[in-house]
């Protein structure tokens, strides 16, 4: 796929992956899905799913180091700030040739525009959190997060997976 129709699809993705409602439970359902999926794929990831102001859930897999935990956190910032996946702002910067320092100004220490952290949406609110995972390529994490939000939110993840 071409970078605008990842971006595209990406899209969709945010638009269709929001919660009529958000609660500990909730958080809690997701993150449990995500770390059986790391434990059934045997991969080594960091889990993150939290409000703004607070971590609701979080696992980090054996192998995993604290760089994974940093990426959590810049990724977690890119999406609070934006209210969009940090993947989808990595490649819309790609499409212009640019990076976050040299369209916005953001310190790469602090923001990371790489796949893993996507927006959790509610209904009529907008972005309340977001969900994290750190330790594959950017885009398989991405897709990770992906499939998970949508057995949490009962939809059919192959409608709206980049492949």
């Amino acid at each position: 796929m071409s970078l605008d129709d990842d971006i595209a699809k990406i899209i969709v993705q945010e638009q269709r992956l929001v919660f009529p409602a958000f609660d500990l439970d909730r958080a809690w359902r997701l993150g449990l899905v995500l770390r059986q999926a790391a434990v059934a794929r045997g991969v080594s990831v960091v889990i993150e799913v939290g409000l703004r102001d607070q971590v609701l859930f979080y696992a980090a897999m054996p192998g995993t180091t604290p760089d994974n935990a940093d990426w959590i956190r810049r990724k977690r910032n890119t999406v609070l700030h934006f209210s969009r996946s940090s993947y989808r702002v990595g490649l819309e910067l790609a499409r212009k040739g640019k990076s976050l320092t040299d369209d916005v100004g953001f310190a790469l220490r602090d923001y990371a525009t790489h796949g893993g952290g996507f927006p959790l949406t509610l209904t009529g609110l907008g972005c309340i959190g977001a969900v994290i995972v750190s330790g594959l390529p950017q885009r398989e994490d991405h897709a990770m997060v992906v499939q998970a939000l949508a057995e949490v939110l009962d939809q059919d993840s192959t409608t709206i997976s980049l492949d």
